[in-house]
């Protein structure tokens, strides 16, 4: 059926060519569409033609590589959007190019870069971040000219803070500069659209600076402004832990921050607020203490909102009874005892030990010791209150006269010196004080260092005891016999020993005649027979012309020795010569020469 239609089509269309009249061909050449002819179109009327160009004009962009136009969002796929710039065909641009704008929609207007006209499939290539890069510089530099608010998308975090892309450029966020109140947290930042304020342009590094704290910061100082005004002492608000330091904790009350000191957060001592009390951005209740006059420093309590905890403790406490506690600070002075929540007492380091030595109170308790004590002083107006734990032993002295009589021999323990004695501890809380001139019977010492140092055990022996006064006189001496009982007799006037010069001094010269004994010899008594003196290292014979045993004095003489001599001789002489004149009986002017001759004799006038 189809072959015989075909035929019969050509029959006609060859008959039809037959029966065409035949044309002038002068005629057809003039009427001849060569416009047609070489183009293969029919030529339109040019006030058509004018026509159509007006409606490109007016509809069609003019589009050249690399340039920037403005498109419409006509549709949205899961990953694409289709954009119309109203050229011969649409533009297809990727949304990872928008993850800055996640609520673009279909009837956007997006600014587009033409990359390719038309590629090989003929599509039109566009790309919205390269038109935003070119754009972009224009539009930081307005908004932080006309400090307009801007969004921008945080990339990801970087050394000190964000990297955000605003308008396509890649802007720093310091951590600082991210939030008013310190970020522990940056990665939560990260895939999120923020509003930003630009803060800072670096044309020749390219370098942007972001802040969003900025924005925060406008609306809380209008906030700040409305919170101070109605600022009260006394007044409870809500904060929320800032901060916190060594010192105490910041609240922020809304948009004001105001201290807690580390005292005000609670009755009871504590270490480190954040080891005790409280944590970052937690919500709690806050008393306003104090302000200053402007009222940019606020004082807060948190310890105010509870009762004092002396007003809560029991009035069955009284003087004398016994408490117990634990240690919560140590001083020099003494250690300060818990004895209730909020509630402390001070052992002073002298209710620590009955003995009178002193010691610091680190000797005798440590932070975090329980102990038992008995109340001293209490005053519940003042809140202070004195403990002592010695009072739980019995107190030494009590038997002090019978323990330690008068004259009775003990060990005691070297505790402490002074210039002018030795303290010395019997028992815990006996002390006893020894004299430096009862340290030794022979020594002449200046200072108790000398003859003993601290630790070492004493033989002592108790001399004098007052029991009111609490006092012990004491003596080393004594527990021996006195050596100079017996050199009183060895060394008694007049006798005769032998010594060696030792030290020789302005006055005369020192000998030791034995370890206790140290005789002075002063200078005329040195001089020998033949008239030279003694010298250092010289032996020789030497008379005690001195002994005072209680300034334990000895003064000797050589020179006495030959002049006893002399003075023997002369008195033998003298009674010769008065056994011969009695034999002679001479005349008394003979017996007057005599006598005058033995005269001078004796007093060394005669050659």
């Amino acid at each position: 059926m189809a072959e015989d239609k075909k035929q019969a089509e050509a029959a006609e269309a060859v008959e039809a060519k037959v029966q065409a009249p035949v044309q002038d061909p002068q005629e057809f050449l003039e009427n001849f569409n060569w416009t047609k002819y070489e183009q293969g179109i029919e030529q339109v009327d040019d006030a058509k033609l004018q026509e159509f160009e007006q409606l490109v004009a007016e509809n069609f962009v003019d589009t050249m590589d690399e340039e920037v136009v403005q498109g419409t969002v006509v549709y949205l796929t899961d990953r694409e959007a289709i954009i119309d710039i109203n050229a011969k065909s649409e533009g297809v641009i990727s949304l990872n190019e928008f993850r800055y704008n996640p609520d673009l929609k279909v009837g956007d207007k997006v600014e587009v870069l033409i990359d390719i006209r038309e590629d090989k499939s003929g599509q039109l290539v566009l790309s919205h971040r390269k038109a935003r890069t070119i754009m972009a510089w224009d539009r930081v530099n307005a908004a932080h000219d006309k400090e307009e608010i801007v969004n921008g998308f945080v990339k990801c975090r970087t050394k000190g803070g964000m990297i955000v892309d605003v308008f396509g450029i890649e802007a720093f966020l310091p951590g600082s500069q991210i939030d008013v109140k310190p970020i522990r947290d940056y990665d939560q930042y990260v895939g999120k659209t923020m509003e930003f304020k630009v803060v800072k342009i670096n044309h020749e590094f390219k370098n942007v600076v972001v802040s969003h704290k900025a924005l925060i910061e406008a609306d809380i100082e209008e906030q700040k402004k409305e919170i101070i005004g109605q600022l009260e002492k006394g007044q409870v608000l809500e904060g929320v832990v800032k901060n916190i330091t060594s010192y105490g904790v910041f609240i922020d009350l809304g948009g004001v921050d105001g201290l807690v000191h580390i005292t005000d957060l609670s009755w009871s001592r504590i270490n480190h607020p954040n080891e005790e009390v409280v944590e970052l951005d937690q919500k709690l209740n806050v008393v306003i203490l104090d302000f200053d006059d402007n009222k940019s420093r606020i004082q807060l309590g948190l310890k105010q909102l509870e009762k004092h905890p002396w007003e809560a403790l029991s009035d069955e406490i009284k003087i004398g009874d016994k408490v117990k506690g634990k240690v919560v600070v140590i001083a020099d002075y003494g250690a300060f005892i818990e004895v209730a929540e909020g509630v402390e007492g001070l052992i002073h380091v002298s209710e620590m030990s009955w003995s009178t030595h002193l010691r610091s109170a680190q000797d005798f308790v440590k932070v975090g010791d329980e102990v038992e004590a008995v109340v001293l002083t209490m005053d519940r107006d003042d809140r202070k209150m004195s403990l002592g734990i010695k009072q739980m032993t019995p107190d030494p002295w009590t038997d002090i006269t019978t323990k330690y009589p008068v004259a009775s021999k003990h060990t005691g323990i070297v505790r402490n010196f002074t210039n002018f004695g030795v303290f010395v501890e019997l028992e815990e809380g006996i002390d006893g004080l020894i004299y430096i001139s009862d340290l030794s019977w022979t020594k002449k010492i200046k200072h108790p260092s000398e003859f003993v140092t601290v630790g070492d055990k004493l033989e002592v022996e108790v001399l004098e005891l007052d029991v009111e006064g609490r006092k012990l006189s004491l003596g080393h001496k004594q527990t021996t016999d006195n050596p100079w009982d017996k050199y009183e007799t060895e060394f008694a006037l007049d006798t005769t020993h032998t010594g060696t010069i030792g030290e020789v001094v302005d006055k005369g010269a020192t000998i030791d005649f034995n370890e206790d004994i140290q005789a002075f010899v002063p200078t005329r008594h040195l001089e020998k027979e033949d008239g030279s003196k003694l010298g250092k290292g010289d032996s020789a014979e030497f008379k005690i012309i001195e002994f005072n045993k209680e300034f334990k004095r000895v003064v000797a003489s050589h020179t006495a020795i030959f002049k006893a001599e002399e003075q023997r001789n002369v008195k033998a002489a003298v009674k010769k010569a008065a056994a011969q004149a009695d034999e002679a009986k001479p005349t008394l002017g003979d017996a007057n020469e005599a006598l005058q001759a033995l005269k001078d004799k004796m007093e060394g006038k005669t050659k």
